[in-house]
């Protein structure tokens, strides 16, 4: 009853998860692309800044933007806020119930550090609190004044914790503390300085004063960064279904090569709405294109070299091996007590029934070591090299 209440618990939260992150992302995404499409003309009324005609749903919308109050403050005033806060939410209620829950299998690998569960959780909690004072601090600094400069110090601040995380928590858990950590800071920026200092302005207009315009500069650096890293963070999100990536021994310079690929997506979007042409967006695309190739090479190449098997291995040494460290949870009757039945109904009781997974254990066990979950069996290199040497050579079984 357990195993089955905590599945469901996972699906859902997990369905509210991509619906927040569709609501909060699809509104940011409208009002990037909005703010670029704004156009000046000389019979705007007086303090607007620009203006976007679209259509769309049968109709035509006409959007004027004020930097400064109008003339006459609107009655009713929309915010775009708990899209923002409930993706966190559900985002941490998710990683409670995977991460949290199923520490043993999930969070921790004691092959990288041999902790327990209460310590590891705390260090996750821990990481995504000092990751915010961080960044928030870099925003506060005179850093602040000098965008790019920021940006890079934030990138390598961002790099450095993936490789941090990779030394403390299984591969698949690190590459999520990464996408949770830079999660907190967009959600961070949107509940501690953006909402907060909007109030302010709408405040002191209806007040009939006249707002700081440092609100703006500070709302303007806050969401560029929430811009330019929601692609990345995407990516970590859903990346722990492919095992190249949080798997691979460097998988901390995956991290840098999606960090750049992602803003660089974000440039292309943001210059072309502008209304930008020429060199300003067509150097994007070439770049990716570059960058994607060395990330799948990277993916492809292990640092120490493949382990040489100089005996042949045939599939009784295989099935020992998968028996040994798998078979308790991969089993018409599992063994282990964090699975009723095998995950993804993968089955490792017979050589044939091995065979069939093939490319999963290629995929899961020799290119990477996501499984099994944390390596709590200890399976060691030499097993991996034979397993996949097995593989490459047709699964012989003598």
């Amino acid at each position: 009853m357990e195993t089955l209440l905590h599945e469901w618990l996972s699906l859902l939260f997990r369905w509210l998860h991509v619906i927040t992150g569709i609501a909060w992302i699809g509104s940011s995404f409208y009002f990037m692309w909005l703010d670029q499409s704004l156009r000046k003309h000389a019979n705007l009324p007086a303090g607007a800044h620009g203006e976007s005609w679209s259509v769309h749903g049968g109709g035509f919308y006409h959007v004027q933007k004020y930097l400064v109050a109008p003339e006459r403050m609107p009655e009713e005033l929309h915010w775009f806020k708990w899209e923002s806060y409930m993706t966190w939410v559900s985002g941490f209620s998710l990683m409670a119930i995977v991460y949290y829950w199923g520490a043993e299998s999930y969070l921790i690998d004691r092959s990288v550090m041999d902790i327990s569960a209460g310590t590891a959780i705390l260090i996750s909690i821990g990481s995504l609190v000092l990751g915010w004072v961080f960044y928030d601090l870099l925003c506060r600094s005179p850093l602040r004044d000098h965008s790019t400069v920021l940006f890079v110090i934030l990138f390598a601040a961002i790099v450095a914790s993936a490789y941090g995380f990779s030394l403390v928590f299984s591969g698949r858990a690190a590459f999520v503390h990464v996408g949770a950590m830079v999660a907190t800071m967009m959600s961070g920026n949107v509940f501690m300085v953006i909402i907060p200092n909007q109030k302010k302005v709408v405040a002191v207009l209806k007040a009939g004063g006249e707002p700081d315009p440092v609100y703006g500069k500070i709302a303007k650096l806050r969401s560029s960064h929430n811009n330019y890293l929601t692609l990345p963070v995407l990516f970590m999100m859903i990346s722990n279904h492919y095992p190249m990536t949080f798997g691979h021994d460097w998988n901390w310079l995956i991290v840098a090569f999606v960090l750049a690929i992602g803003a660089i997506i974000r440039d292309f979007f943001n210059s072309h709405n502008a209304g930008m042409t020429g060199p300003a967006i067509q150097w994007q695309w070439p770049v990716v294109a570059v960058l994607m190739a060395g990330l799948v090479t990277l993916s492809a190449w292990k640092p120490g070299g493949e382990i040489q098997v100089d005996d042949d291995v045939y599939s009784s040494d295989a099935f020992a091996i998968v028996q040994t460290h798998c078979a308790a949870c991969h089993s018409a009757t599992p063994t282990s007590e964090d699975f009723d039945e095998a995950p993804g109904g993968v089955m490792f009781d017979t050589t044939d029934m091995m065979k069939r997974s093939g490319a999963r254990i290629m995929a899961q066990a020799v290119l990477s070591e996501a499984m099994p979950l944390g390596n709590m069996t200890g399976m060691t290199d030499d097993e991996r090299a034979q397993l996949g040497a097995w593989i490459r050579a047709g699964m012989p079984d003598e």
